[in-house]
Protein backbone atom coordinates (compact mmCIF):
# COMPACT_ATOMS: atom_id res chain seq x y z
CA UNK A 1 0.00 0.00 0.00
CA UNK A 2 1.35 3.59 -1.11
CA UNK A 3 -0.33 5.54 1.79
CA UNK A 4 1.50 6.98 4.22
CA UNK A 5 0.22 6.69 8.20
CA UNK A 6 -1.29 10.24 7.73
CA UNK A 7 -3.50 9.13 4.52
CA UNK A 8 -4.40 5.57 5.66
CA UNK A 9 -5.79 7.27 8.92
CA UNK A 10 -7.94 9.74 6.70
CA UNK A 11 -9.09 7.16 5.18
CA UNK A 12 -10.32 5.07 8.43
CA UNK A 13 -11.55 8.22 9.47
CA UNK A 14 -13.95 8.90 6.56
CA UNK A 15 -15.75 4.90 6.79
CA UNK A 16 -12.92 3.02 5.25
CA UNK A 17 -12.15 0.95 8.73
CA UNK A 18 -10.78 -1.96 7.79
CA UNK A 19 -7.14 -0.15 6.50
CA UNK A 20 -6.80 0.20 10.01
CA UNK A 21 -5.56 -3.42 9.77
CA UNK A 22 -2.39 -1.72 7.81
CA UNK A 23 -1.69 0.97 10.25
CA UNK A 24 -1.31 -2.42 13.08
CA UNK A 25 0.54 -4.24 10.56
CA UNK A 26 3.41 -1.63 9.98
CA UNK A 27 3.58 -1.13 13.40
CA UNK A 28 3.18 -4.16 15.77
CA UNK A 29 6.05 -5.67 16.00
CA UNK A 30 8.29 -2.43 16.55
CA UNK A 31 5.82 -1.56 19.32
CA UNK A 32 5.28 -5.18 20.35
CA UNK A 33 9.78 -4.87 20.67
CA UNK A 34 9.19 -1.76 22.94
CA UNK A 35 6.47 -2.96 24.94
CA UNK A 36 8.58 -6.23 26.12
CA UNK A 37 11.63 -3.80 26.66
CA UNK A 38 9.36 -1.83 29.53
CA UNK A 39 7.15 -4.82 30.80
CA UNK A 40 9.90 -7.51 30.92
CA UNK A 41 7.42 -10.58 29.96
CA UNK A 42 6.13 -10.95 26.52
CA UNK A 43 2.85 -11.95 27.33
CA UNK A 44 1.93 -9.11 29.02
CA UNK A 45 3.79 -6.96 25.66
CA UNK A 46 1.61 -8.78 23.60
CA UNK A 47 -1.69 -7.28 25.98
CA UNK A 48 0.06 -3.98 25.91
CA UNK A 49 0.12 -3.56 22.08
CA UNK A 50 -3.43 -5.11 21.44
CA UNK A 51 -4.72 -2.78 23.91
CA UNK A 52 -3.10 -0.16 22.58
CA UNK A 53 -4.24 -0.75 18.68
CA UNK A 54 -7.72 -1.40 20.51
CA UNK A 55 -7.30 2.17 21.83
CA UNK A 56 -5.89 3.56 19.11
CA UNK A 57 -9.40 2.76 16.80
CA UNK A 58 -11.43 3.22 19.64
CA UNK A 59 -10.25 6.54 19.93
CA UNK A 60 -9.92 7.05 15.86
CA UNK A 61 -11.76 10.38 16.02
CA UNK A 62 -9.41 11.95 18.51
CA UNK A 63 -6.59 12.03 15.77
CA UNK A 64 -5.21 15.04 14.72
CA UNK A 65 -3.79 15.26 11.54
CA UNK A 66 -1.61 18.20 11.97
CA UNK A 67 0.34 15.87 13.93
CA UNK A 68 2.29 12.60 13.27
CA UNK A 69 0.12 9.06 13.66
CA UNK A 70 3.24 7.74 14.98
CA UNK A 71 3.54 9.67 18.10
CA UNK A 72 -0.14 9.35 18.46
CA UNK A 73 0.20 5.98 18.76
CA UNK A 74 3.00 5.53 20.15
CA UNK A 75 1.35 7.88 23.67
CA UNK A 76 -1.64 5.46 23.49
CA UNK A 77 1.21 2.50 23.66
CA UNK A 78 2.99 4.10 26.43
CA UNK A 79 0.18 4.69 28.58
CA UNK A 80 -1.26 1.28 28.50
CA UNK A 81 2.18 -0.02 29.79
CA UNK A 82 2.29 2.35 32.44
CA UNK A 83 -1.10 1.18 33.42
CA UNK A 84 -0.20 -2.69 32.61
CA UNK A 85 2.92 -2.37 34.78
CA UNK A 86 0.73 -0.52 37.61
CA UNK A 87 -1.99 -3.29 37.65
CA UNK A 88 0.22 -5.73 37.82
CA UNK A 89 2.76 -4.65 40.96
CA UNK A 90 -0.54 -4.17 42.21
CA UNK A 91 -1.47 -7.90 41.88
CA UNK A 92 0.26 -9.78 44.64
CA UNK A 93 -0.41 -13.76 43.33
CA UNK A 94 1.05 -12.80 39.97
CA UNK A 95 4.58 -13.83 40.18
CA UNK A 96 7.03 -10.70 38.03
CA UNK A 97 9.21 -12.70 35.99
CA UNK A 98 11.25 -11.75 33.56
CA UNK A 99 10.17 -13.44 30.20
CA UNK A 100 12.47 -11.45 27.59
CA UNK A 101 12.90 -14.90 25.44
CA UNK A 102 9.82 -13.15 23.19
CA UNK A 103 10.58 -14.60 19.54
CA UNK A 104 8.98 -12.99 16.66
CA UNK A 105 10.46 -15.13 14.05
CA UNK A 106 11.42 -18.86 13.48
CA UNK A 107 15.73 -19.64 13.83
CA UNK A 108 17.24 -22.06 12.01
CA UNK A 109 20.16 -24.56 13.46
CA UNK A 110 22.83 -22.11 11.72
CA UNK A 111 21.37 -19.12 13.18
CA UNK A 112 20.99 -20.52 17.16
CA UNK A 113 24.01 -19.37 18.70
CA UNK A 114 23.36 -16.01 17.36
CA UNK A 115 19.61 -16.07 18.16
CA UNK A 116 20.74 -16.60 21.74
CA UNK A 117 23.33 -14.32 22.22
CA UNK A 118 21.38 -11.71 20.57
CA UNK A 119 18.65 -12.65 23.27
CA UNK A 120 20.83 -12.37 26.15
CA UNK A 121 22.17 -8.98 24.94
CA UNK A 122 18.09 -7.49 24.40
CA UNK A 123 17.37 -8.70 27.91
CA UNK A 124 20.60 -7.00 29.19
CA UNK A 125 19.20 -3.45 27.38
CA UNK A 126 16.06 -3.98 29.01
CA UNK A 127 17.35 -4.54 32.41
CA UNK A 128 19.61 -1.32 31.78
CA UNK A 129 16.83 0.79 30.40
CA UNK A 130 14.24 -0.29 33.18
CA UNK A 131 17.03 1.51 35.32
CA UNK A 132 16.69 4.44 33.90
CA UNK A 133 14.39 7.28 34.72
CA UNK A 134 11.27 6.11 33.12
CA UNK A 135 11.28 9.43 30.66
CA UNK A 136 14.52 8.05 29.41
CA UNK A 137 14.05 5.07 29.11
CA UNK A 138 10.81 5.60 27.04
CA UNK A 139 12.70 8.26 25.02
CA UNK A 140 14.79 5.47 24.34
CA UNK A 141 12.49 3.06 22.85
CA UNK A 142 10.69 5.16 21.18
CA UNK A 143 13.66 6.57 18.88
CA UNK A 144 15.25 3.14 18.76
CA UNK A 145 12.39 0.44 18.85
CA UNK A 146 9.71 2.80 16.98
CA UNK A 147 11.90 4.68 14.94
CA UNK A 148 10.32 7.81 16.00
CA UNK A 149 11.68 11.10 15.00
CA UNK A 150 12.55 13.82 17.76
CA UNK A 151 9.34 15.65 16.78
CA UNK A 152 7.31 12.66 17.44
CA UNK A 153 9.34 11.57 20.32
CA UNK A 154 8.23 15.00 21.88
CA UNK A 155 4.50 15.14 20.88
CA UNK A 156 4.25 11.45 22.28
CA UNK A 157 5.54 12.45 25.58
CA UNK A 158 4.05 15.49 25.61
CA UNK A 159 7.50 17.55 25.92
CA UNK A 160 9.25 20.09 23.84
CA UNK A 161 11.66 19.16 21.14
CA UNK A 162 14.50 20.44 23.19
CA UNK A 163 13.11 18.37 26.17
CA UNK A 164 12.82 14.84 23.44
CA UNK A 165 16.35 15.44 22.69
CA UNK A 166 17.88 15.53 25.60
CA UNK A 167 15.93 12.78 27.45
CA UNK A 168 17.65 10.42 24.17
CA UNK A 169 21.08 12.08 25.08
CA UNK A 170 20.54 11.80 28.76
CA UNK A 171 19.84 8.02 28.39
CA UNK A 172 22.78 7.28 25.86
CA UNK A 173 24.88 8.80 28.11
CA UNK A 174 23.61 6.73 31.31
CA UNK A 175 23.37 3.42 29.19
CA UNK A 176 26.88 3.83 27.78
CA UNK A 177 28.12 4.25 31.42
CA UNK A 178 26.17 1.19 32.40
CA UNK A 179 28.06 -0.71 29.91
CA UNK A 180 31.00 0.62 30.92
CA UNK A 181 30.83 0.02 34.02
CA UNK A 182 29.78 -3.69 33.59
CA UNK A 183 31.73 -4.28 30.63
CA UNK A 184 28.57 -5.36 28.76
CA UNK A 185 27.81 -5.60 24.91
CA UNK A 186 31.37 -6.89 23.24
CA UNK A 187 31.41 -8.26 20.31
CA UNK A 188 33.50 -11.19 21.48
CA UNK A 189 31.34 -13.95 23.18
CA UNK A 190 33.97 -15.30 24.94
CA UNK A 191 34.58 -12.14 26.47
CA UNK A 192 31.34 -11.80 27.85
CA UNK A 193 31.94 -14.72 30.07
Amino acid sequence: MNLNDQQIMAQVLSGRTELFDELVRRHRASMLRAACSKLRNSAAAEEAVQDAFLNAYARRVTFNAQYSFRGWLWTILLNTCRTLARRERNRPDQANGGDLLYQNEPVSNDDALGHLLNLERNALLAELLNELPEPQADALRLRFYGGLKFEEIAQAMNCSLNGAKQRVRCGLERLAASVRRNGSFSQDPERDK
